[in-house]
C-alpha cells in the first residue's frame, strides 16, 4: 500500500468554494478509482490549512490517480484556491 499526506493551504475566504470542488473530486475519485483506498479531506485547527489522508492499493494506482482526467481537471480549479504549493508526502505502508 502507498500513503500520501497532502498539506493544502488556502488563500483566506475561500473555504467553501475550495471544499465544494474537493467534495467533487472525493466523488470521482471514489466512483472511477477502484485502486484508491481512501480519500478524505480534514479540517485542521487554521482554517486555512487542510490535510487529505490518501491510500492507494499500489504504485500504479497512484500514478493512475495523477493521470485521471477529472484529477487534472478539478485540480486545476483547486489550484485557484491555494496560496502555495501543497506539501506532498507519499509513503509506503509497512
Amino acid at each position: 500500500m502507498i500513503g500520501v499526506i497532502a498539506k493544502l493551504t488556502i488563500k483566506p475566504d475561500t473555504n467553501a468554494d475550495f471544499e465544494a470542488t474537493m467534495k467533487a473530486l472525493q466523488a470521482k475519485v471514489h466512483a472511477d478509482e477502484p485502486g484508491n483506498k481512501l480519500y478524505a479531506l480534514h479540517k485542521t485547527g487554521d482554517v486555512n490549512v487542510y490535510v487529505m489522508l490518501e491510500r492507494y492499493e499500489d504504485q500504479a494506482a497512484l500514478e493512475a490517480h495523477r493521470a485521471a482526467p477529472h484529477f487534472k481537471e478539478l485540480g486545476r480549479k483547486l489550484g485557484d484556491y491555494l496560496a502555495g504549493r501543497p506539501d506532498v508526502q507519499v509513503m509506503e505502508e509497512v
